[in-house]
């Protein structure tokens, strides 16, 4: 079928009918299902749900499969049967960090069809007068509760999605670590169905009392700082004070010219070549959703700092790697950017990196010493792109007065590859 425009339905340009469906189901069952949905799902032959879902419901003389086996296994099974129909009940809005989102990655689009309930997120908005433009939809469910911290603003609203009732007790310590004890937690438990509870408490009460939550439930988070709290910011260039380190680190300002040049964009993966604390890559990880970053460090203290910095600033899935380049490059997925902060002036470092980056991708380089300076210089007049050199200079005290204490110029080389090359 054409639309106007010339536009045509997926299902003209798929792999014919939709053999998999997913129908989002809420804590009430089959009751919150509408009329579409409930006949699909009464003319469903095998049905997988979880345990929990299964419970509540009567599926009578079909195939049940109840899930309580991982997402790959859920795969692995699908793959199997690919072709012939199967139907999966999952819990609200299955795009909506759900199996349906993850299915995607497998399969054509024209192969589901999904008939959605509203997600917790919307449950949770509705009961609170939340306004869900307006608030951070984050997933702590089988994932760090660090990533907690990467949306913890004053004034911020945040609504997560958890593993079970202990993911509650972790993202208090969280919150009371971080300098927002004072935020109010709102759990909310079985939302729609009859065991539906409500509980609000400060983070610090939470974390001090430890109380039982169900394990199925949504947490909402109304973030309050307390006093001489540090604002961190998504906007790159952080307070050196805010990562561990060991002085060998990319400088506040020098960093924030970096990432600029770098150009976080959603979805992106950046190699971060002699990573030091992290810092670079972490801040690239903050800046766009679903930035990802690899960061390449020889040294093992320096990496120990990496995973600490990455959990304290909200981005602990950052992978570090151990190693040196251009080895330790070996077999990590090609990079949409690469940092290389270090060892520029190494063997076949450039080299390297320049292979994998991906056609339209960003390199930045820089160099403290005469010999990477003069090896930048070398590779701009053979690649192009724009050299900066930056130096910043800090008020400090020089007896009663205040005098300006210069650092070491940095040499900034930006350089983004050409389509063929």
């Amino acid at each position: 079928m054409r639309l106007p425009g010339g536009l045509k339905v997926m299902a003209e340009t798929g792999h014919g009918q939709p053999w998999l469906t997913l129908i989002g189901i809420g804590d009430d069952g089959l009751d919150s299902l509408a009329p579409p949905a409930r006949q699909l799902f009464d003319e469903a032959r095998t049905i997988i749900a979880p345990a929990r879902v299964l419970e509540r419901i009567e599926c009578g003389d079909r195939e049940v499969i109840a899930w309580s086996f991982g997402v790959p296994k859920t795969i692995e099974l699908l793959m199997a049967r690919r072709g012939s129909p199967v139907t999966i009940l999952a819990t609200g809005d299955p795009m909506h960090f759900g199996i349906g989102a993850t299915l995607m990655r497998d399969l054509d689009p024209s192969e589901l069809r999904v008939i959605p309930s509203p997600s917790a997120f919307s449950l949770a908005a509705a009961r609170l007068g939340w306004a869900l433009q307006n608030v951070a939809q984050i997933s702590l469910h089988g994932r760090s509760v660090h990533g907690l911290s990467a949306h913890l603003q004053p004034g911020g609203r945040i609504i997560a999605l958890t593993s079970n009732g202990s993911t509650i007790l972790e993202a208090a310590d969280n919150l009371v670590a971080r300098g927002f004890a004072a935020s109010e937690m709102t759990v909310l438990e079985h939302m729609g169905g009859p065991g539906e509870r409500i509980h609000r408490m400060r983070a610090d009460a939470v974390a001090t009392e430890r109380p039982a939550f169900a394990d199925f439930n949504t947490l909402a988070v109304d973030c309050v700082a307390g006093p001489g709290t540090a604002l961190l910011p998504a906007v790159p260039g952080l307070p050196d004070e805010a990562f561990d380190h060991d002085g060998q680190m990319t400088k506040r300002e020098i960093r924030a010219v970096t990432l600029a040049r770098l150009g976080p964009v959603p979805g992106a993966l950046m190699w971060d070549i002699g990573a030091g604390c992290g810092s670079v890559g972490i801040e690239w990880m903050r800046a766009a959703r679903s930035a990802h970053s690899i960061a390449i460090e020889p040294v093992e203290t320096r990496r120990a700092m990496i995973v600490r910095n990455a959990e304290a600033l909200g981005t602990p899935s950052i992978e570090v790697v151990a190693g040196r380049a251009p080895e330790a490059l070996a077999g990590l997925a090609a990079p949409d950017a690469v940092f290389i902060g270090g060892g520029i002036s190494g063997d076949r470092v450039f080299e390297a990196a320049w292979a994998a980056l991906k056609p339209g991708g960003r390199l930045v380089a820089n160099a403290v010493t005469v010999e990477s300076e003069a090896r930048i210089f070398a590779l701009q007049s053979v690649h192009g792109g724009e050299l900066a050199r930056l130096q910043v200079s800090r008020a400090e005290p020089v007896g009663r007065y205040l005098g300006w204490k210069p650092s070491m110029p940095v040499t900034v080389w930006s350089v983004t590859k050409g389509f063929g090359q």
